[in-house]
């Protein structure tokens, strides 16, 4: 029997159309119900539920409990870059799935990836950070400097307190739309969440899709010009 991690059953619980479905469903980082997620799957309650239970022993979800019901969630912000990743990968082999539709354009633009901005705006508020010098790069690996700090302590976010969690506070995830890279750690998160909370947007109802009101536009693309 050979050693190592079981990448066979992770495969395999990734594999399957319906739970992939539903993975992607719960990238928006809301907790769903069994109803909510079958319905995203395509498939019954029943079946969804066995799906669930797989996904849930393979460390994938997690399950809480309000009252009566149960909601899912993905376990961690590990199953959400994993799952990004392989969307990223996916496209850049060009392994897509055409749904032609209106919510199309605004996820290219603007959506949730698990619990930070991804997309067009996604990938331009990175590229800004990194060409006026806030935050570093390699490549691979970021790092924010003494003048992001500065910037991002004027918008009200507090580097120093983001560092204390045992997530990095920055770190790059391949966007499986644009095909280059987005912000992602506790900083990306601190930064959906000033967003959405100081008004600049909104969480659409029927999708991922993160929609910037017109003076939210404003501000965020003055913040973050292009390059």
């Amino acid at each position: 029997m050979k050693e190592g991690p079981d990448i066979a059953r992770i495969g395999m619980l990734f594999g399957d159309p319906a739970r992939a479905n539903m993975l992607t469903a719960l990238m928006g980082g809301q907790a769903l119900t069994a109803t909510e997620l079958a319905q995203a799957a395509g498939v019954t309650v029943q079946t969804a539920s066995s799906h669930l239970s797989k996904l849930e022993e393979g460390g994938i979800l997690a399950q809480r409990k309000q009252g009566r019901h149960r909601y899912f969630t993905l376990a961690d912000a590990a199953a959400g870059t994993l799952l990004e990743n392989i969307m990223g990968f996916a496209a850049s082999r060009g392994h897509l799935r055409h749904r032609p539709g209106p919510k199309d354009p605004a996820l290219r633009k603007a959506r949730v990836c698990y619990d930070h901005l991804a997309g067009d705006y996604g990938v331009r508020m990175l590229d800004s950070f990194v060409a006026r010098g806030a935050i570093e790069s390699d490549g691979e690996n970021l790092a924010v400097t003494e003048d992001g700090r500065a910037e991002l302590g004027a918008l009200g976010i507090d580097v120093a307190s983001l560092t204390s969690n045992r997530r990095p506070l920055c770190k790059s995830c391949l966007d499986w739309s644009e095909r280059r890279s987005h912000l992602a750690g506790t900083l990306g998160k601190a930064l959906l969440a000033h967003f959405l909370e100081n008004g600049w947007a909104l969480r659409s109802s029927e999708s991922r899709a993160v929609l910037f009101t017109p003076d939210g536009e404003r501000k965020f693309l003055s913040l973050f010009p292009a390059g």
